[in-house]
């Protein structure tokens, strides 16, 4: 594709970062096949091809209107478009490209500067937590809206003491799972436990950026960024971790993307490069002791496994996991659309909710047909929105396997 930048874009990190994405698109129109917003709405501007054009448009000059931010804010960052490109087009930075600078040229209505403001103080703010448990004592007296978003909380379970192991990772906090789901962390800490890892939380981590980077607070979410590079530097300069897991895909997939974040940060960047390499979802670090595992589990379950985005597309992960889980005996079922997203997509199914319910019940339709005992998912995010919408239960696949070795060794 062919571009002349406007003079305020040449020449610019952003503008020569944009221009040589844009150069690799081809105009084929493979993207559209799996655009799940494509799909739902069948507007070519809400495709990743029409997107690409609308951010050209902007970066040569044309000024970019409401409408051109709502296209773009409809997109779910799933990068599905990225696993079907034959060229190579890194769709995923285009659009945070052109989203910061429409952000810049475009102003909100009050209704929707409140709103994201509101969703990103809240799930940052340290009454988040607090809040959660309110709602969850409170579940059954909500309206049905606010009672997808709030899951019922379950008990974490003791945890076992790991500093006498001589192979140690840190783990993320985040900043809302702790509070809605804190049975994914604790069942993390117990699986590594029992294949000899010991896991923590490095002291001042928080969240890892992505609720300030997709609600146009990018400056904020870099600050977040470094905060977590300072908080965990220390000890990986002194060799103390092997890695740092993750056990959120969404989180994963944001925390590999420092590098690319702080590169032109000279106290920042080869630290960011350091850092990445160390970062490892719970399936990398598990699937080497299945074997190990799997002589301690009971017999297999019927499962549906929900690769999330974040996983399948931004990180390549979904096979890797799913052999994970073959090992470990879940019998997998199989079921149509498993590329799709499910339109959870971080705080897109608070400001989307059309389209998210849409996809959501789409993607359980497809599952149901696979008649599972439980839908298994590797991100906070899918597995709230998910289970909004069906009695399946659906869980992450490692506080299944927590589960499933509890049982055994009471056994």
């Amino acid at each position: 594709m062919q571009t002349n930048l406007a003079s305020w874009a040449s020449g610019t990190d952003l503008g020569n970062e944009a221009d040589a994405i844009l150069r690799r698109c081809v105009h084929c129109g493979f993207c559209t096949a799996t655009c799940p917003t494509y799909q739902v709405l069948g507007d070519e501007l809400d495709s990743p091809r029409g997107r690409i054009y609308l951010i050209k448009q902007v970066l040569e000059g044309k000024e970019p209107t409401q409408s051109t931010q709502q296209h773009l804010d409809r997109c779910l960052t799933c990068r599905n478009c990225e696993t079907t490109c034959p060229s190579g087009v890194e769709y995923g930075h285009l659009v945070d490209i052109g989203r910061k600078i429409v952000d810049e040229r475009v102003e909100r209505s009050w209704g929707d500067r409140t709103r994201r403001t509101l969703l990103r103080k809240a799930m940052l703010s340290p009454m988040f937590a607090p809040a959660m448990r309110l709602g969850q004592s409170l579940r059954g007296l909500l309206p049905q809206a606010l009672r997808r978003k709030v899951p019922e909380r379950r008990d974490a379970g003791p945890l076992p003491q790991v500093g006498q192991h001589a192979r140690q990772v840190l783990m993320l906090a985040g900043c809302v799972q702790p509070a809605m789901m804190p049975t994914i962390d604790a069942a993390t800490i117990r699986v590594l436990d029992a294949v000899g890892i010991g896991a923590r939380i490095a002291p001042g981590a928080g969240c890892c950026g992505a609720v300030s980077f997709h609600l146009d607070a990018q400056d904020e979410a870099v600050a977040q960024m470094r905060a977590n590079v300072d908080a965990w530097w220390p000890l990986v300069q002194d060799g103390k971790v092997e890695a740092i897991v993750m056990n959120a895909s969404g989180c994963g997939a944001m925390v590999k993307e420092y590098a690319h974040h702080l590169r032109h940060d000279a106290a920042y960047a080869q630290k960011a490069a350091d850092i990445v390499a160390l970062v490892k979802d719970v399936a990398e670090i598990v699937a080497p002791h299945a074997g190990l595992l799997r002589a301690r589990l009971p017999a297999g379950m019927r499962a549906a496994f929900h690769p999330p985005c974040t996983l399948q597309h931004w990180q390549g992960l979904r096979p890797l996991s799913e052999q994970l889980l073959a090992d470990l005996g879940f019998e997998l079922q199989p079921f149509a659309d498993k590329h799709l997203c499910c339109g959870s997509a971080g705080a897109y199914s608070v400001l989307n909710p059309d389209i998210a319910l849409e996809l959501r019940d789409r993607k359980l339709g497809a599952i149901a047909a696979a008649s599972p005992d439980v839908i298994l998912s590797a991100n906070i995010g899918c597995i709230g929105h998910l289970q909004s919408g069906t009695d399946t239960p659906v869980r992450h696949w490692v506080e299944v396997v927590d589960e499933q070795l509890r049982r055994a060794a009471q056994d």
